[in-house]
């Protein structure tokens, strides 16, 4: 039994640090109606399987979590922390991220409370070497206003934050404003989906920046 055990050891292959932990952090909020939450399950669940995403989380062995968020009492983790070690675990990540209930119905639009919540998250994947919560969400904080609080905080406590504005269509860009002001950290980003009917192929390009490069 003893030389059996060695003998693992010495044929056990290395483990992969990871590399990322990154937090998927979606507006559940009154201004999302039913058709426009399935367009972000099914758009986050289309832009993890892309070939070049896929390969990006799995060769930085990052660790994947989903929150929904809403009004200041309403946030919800709603898909536990997984690491991507294999193609399986990708494919099996995006379905069940396609297949998510909403978890709240619909209010306000507490960011900085959805924020806070997101970042408290972390806490159960310390070995991650960085740590970036991805907002997406169509409207400005409207309740609770601690957004720049919570920036700071994540701030504080080394995490970055970049963000994913669904804009309606037109000139007009004020939710990338916000987001860009009030929430993301220096050193993030945010890019814009013109409507959410743009959001995966948005959303592929956001992962892609996070994962395959460093990001500034």
């Amino acid at each position: 039994m003893l030389r059996a055990a060695l003998l693992l050891c010495l044929t056990a292959q290395p483990a992969v640090p990871c590399e990322t932990a990154l937090l998927l952090s979606i507006d559940v909020s009154g201004s999302v109606d039913g058709g426009d939450y399935r367009l972000q399950t099914e758009g986050l669940a289309t832009a993890l399987q892309d070939p070049e995403v896929a390969e990006a989380l799995i060769r930085g062995q990052v660790a994947l979590a989903v929150v929904q968020w809403s009004g200041v009492p309403e946030q919800a983790l709603v898909l536990p922390w997984q690491r991507m070690l294999t193609e399986s675990d990708v494919t099996r990540f995006a379905a069940r991220a396609a297949a998510i209930p909403r978890a709240f119905s619909g209010s306000d639009t507490a960011v900085g409370e959805g924020l806070r919540f997101a970042a408290a998250q972390f806490a159960a994947v310390p070995d991650c070497k960085r740590r970036v919560i991805d907002v997406s969400g169509d409207g400005q904080e409207n309740a609770g206003f601690t957004d720049a609080r919570a920036r700071g905080e994540a701030m504080d406590t080394g995490i970055q934050v970049n963000a994913i504005a669904i804009e309606e269509p037109g000139p007009a860009f004020p939710i990338t404003t916000y987001y860009r002001r009030w929430i993301i950290t220096p050193g993030g980003f945010v890019v814009t989906a013109r409507g959410l009917q743009d959001y995966a192929e948005t959303l592929r390009l956001k992962l892609l920046r996070e994962l395959t490069k460093p990001v500034g």
